[in-house]
Parts: structure tokens; C-alpha cells; sequence
């Protein structure tokens, strides 16, 4: 083995022994985070270096977070720390995995320029990334939908439970109670949250709505905060509100049904021409090998 390929093969250990660390490293269950809590408690003056080497790391961690899909994330129950070491660990396989295969192509015989492996890792490592992110996206943007589907049915309950006479807090109390599903328990948690805090209801739908994308959770606190500051009668409003989200729904499905009706209409002109190019090879090489005439 050459002095190049015991270097890619050092560069391959120490890439899966870092990847190892951080697995185990994330799979240990972590304390609670007091250190940024001590931090806010201490003067700005006399923190000693530790601590403002923590602010840096602080800092840094911050520009980090900007390019995290922060919404997708709250919607799907994760954490940023996980997305970003998900992107680590993706990245590190991605840099070993060309390397590990040209290797063994290299115990062949074969021979590879020194631009090809650092090419290759690269690429890879930049797929491996991007499948991730994509990932996460696909998976949030299907969290969406049925979280929109949960907020008209919930929209639905509360318009019932005024019309039954209930107040405010407690229609949207007593809806939250009905449905069954993460996203009513999401917003049971925000309700008992809102409770705990002595805060109103709708602030907390309203913040909801805000973290995870869902804007028709704001169109609903925007409703019951009207009827629980002004009294007025909401039942009306929230039976058309419900009615045209359900209405926006049918819509954006009937479009997703035409997109992938449309894209399943690929696979099958590739086939067409496959099969076209098959029925005129026979003809194209007897006209090849046909002799000229003069």
C-alpha cells in the first residue's frame, strides 16, 4: 500500500471514530442546560474567561442555528442540537463512504489521480447533506397538512362548544379535550401552559401557530380573543372560517393529486422511448452496415 492510500486510510479511521463519538455523545442522556441560566445571573463586568469564552461558543452557535429549519423542527418534536449533529454525523459518512470504496478498488490495482477521492468525498458528503435536509422538509411539510386538517376539526369543536353556551377558555378547553392525535395534544399543552402561566388561551394558540407554521391557529386565537375581550358572538365566524380552510384544503389536495398524477406520466414516456429505441436499432445498423453505392 502507497504513503497516499495509508493517509486516506488514517483520514477514513479518524472520520468514523469522530462520527462514533458523536452518537454515543448525543445517545447519553444530557442534564438540564444551567450554564447559559448562571450566565444571565452574573454582572457583564467581572465574568472571568470561561464564561465569555462560552459567550463566543454562544455566539457562534447562534450564526450555526440560522441556516437550521427552525419551524420544521418544532413542528416534528426535535431539537436543533440533533438536526445539526444528524448534518455532522451525514457529512462525515459522506466523506468516508468514496474513500472506503476507492480504497478497495486501490487493493486491485487500480490507480486513481489525487483529485478524484477529495472530489468524490466532497460530492458525496454534499449528497448525504442535502438528502437530510430534504428529509426533514418532506417529513414537516406532511406534519403541516394533517396539522391543518386537526385545526379546522378543532375549529369545528370550539364553534360547537360556543354554540352550547360554554365561555370562552372553556370551549376551547373542553374542543382540545374531543380529538385525539399529537397535534390536539400539542395544543392541550399550550392550553395548560397558558393556564399555568395565568396567561389568555389564544396567546399561546397564537405563539403555536407562529413556531410551527400554521397560521390558521392565529386566525383562530385572533376569533376567541375577540370573543373573550369584546363578548362577541364567534359562532358564525368560526363555522365560515372552518369552512373555507376546509374548502383551501380540498384545493391544495386536488393540486398535489394532479402533480403526482402528472409526474407518474414520466416513467412512462421514458418506457415509450426506451421501447421506440429498441424497434429502430435493427433498422439503423442494417442502414450502417449497408455498402455504399457509387
Amino acid at each position: 500500500m502507497t504513503v497516499t492510500w495509508v493517509g486516506i486510510a488514517a483520514v477514513i479511521g479518524a472520520g468514523f471514530g469522530l462520527a462514533l463519538f458523536l452518537v454515543a455523545h448525543e445517545l447519553r442522556p444530557a442534564g438540564p442546560p444551567l450554564g447559559p441560566a448562571f450566565v444571565r445571573l452574573q454582572a457583564a463586568d467581572d465574568r472571568p474567561a470561561h464564561v465569555r469564552q462560552s459567550r463566543v461558543i454562544g455566539r457562534l452557535t447562534a450564526k450555526l442555528l440560522r441556516v437550521v429549519p427552525v419551524k420544521d423542527l418544532q413542528l416534528l418534536g426535535r431539537r436543533p442540537e440533533e438536526f445539526l449533529t444528524s448534518l455532522v454525523v451525514s457529512g462525515l459518512i459522506g466523506l468516508a463512504l468514496p474513500s472506503v470504496l476507492l480504497g478497495l478498488l486501490g487493493l486491485t490495482g487500480r490507480t486513481f489521480g489525487a483529485g478524484v477521492p477529495v472530489v468524490a468525498a466532497i460530492g458525496c458528503a454534499a449528497l448525504f447533506v442535502l438528502v437530510v435536509y430534504r428529509d426533514v422538509a418532506r417529513k414537516a411539510a406532511g406534519a403541516r397538512r394533517a396539522c391543518r386538517r386537526a385545526v379546522c376539526t378543532f375549529i369545528d369543536l370550539v364553534a360547537l362548544q360556543r354554540a352550547a353556551g360554554r365561555g370562552t377558555e372553556e370551549s376551547l378547553t373542553r374542543a382540545a379535550s374531543k380529538g385525539t392525535g399529537w397535534v390536539f395534544a400539542r395544543i392541550r399543552q399550550t392550553l395548560l401552559r397558558a393556564e399555568l402561566e395565568v396567561t389568555a388561551p389564544w396567546d399561546g394558540l397564537r405563539r403555536l401557530g407562529a413556531d410551527v407554521g400554521v397560521p390558521e391557529l392565529g386566525d383562530l386565537s385572533d376569533i376567541m380573543q375577540a370573543a373573550g375581550v369584546t363578548g362577541a358572538q364567534v359562532y358564525r365566524t368560526l363555522r365560515a372560517r372552518a369552512t373555507s380552510l376546509r374548502a383551501q384544503i380540498r384545493t391544495d389536495e386536488l393540486t398535489r393529486a394532479e402533480l403526482r398524477t402528472s409526474q407518474l406520466e414520466i416513467p412512462g414516456a421514458l418506457l415509450l422511448i426506451v421501447l421506440m429505441l429498441l424497434a429502430l436499432y435493427p433498422f439503423a445498423a442494417r442502414l450502417l452496415d449497408a455498402p455504399a453505392v457509387n
